[in-house]
């Protein structure tokens, strides 16, 4: 069996899976400085605590509830200041780049 479709018209799930946004960043009232715990629909790895007076505790829980998270759980993990001081050193795919940048302006130029 040959593939003939041609692979301009491939569609793959990072293009099409919705991500959530909040309306604005001061809705993102969560902890700057705590041990928290990941909730299982944000991060299903093992060590779900994570330490945000740490880099790589920010990093884990931040790149996880923007790629994962429902606007009810970025409210109560991120917190505005903290992800505009990280934003640019985030991985990120580019869609979730995009999506958080066109809803919330002020990351863009973070």
């Amino acid at each position: 069996m040959t593939d003939t479709a041609p692979r301009d018209t491939r569609v793959f799930y990072r293009d099409i899976k919705p991500y959530d946004v909040p309306d604005q960043l001061e809705q993102l009232q969560g902890p700057h400085s705590a041990r928290i715990e990941l909730p299982r629909n944000v991060y299903w790895g093992p060590e779900a605590v994570v330490d945000l007076d740490t880099e790589g505790g920010v990093m884990k829980a931040y790149q996880a509830a923007l790629r994962e998270g429902r606007v009810v759980d970025q409210v109560e993990l991120l917190n505005r200041d903290l992800l505009i001081e990280v934003w640019g050193e985030l991985m990120l795919p580019d869609r979730v780049r995009e999506v958080w940048e066109s809803g919330c302006p002020e990351l863009a130029g973070a």
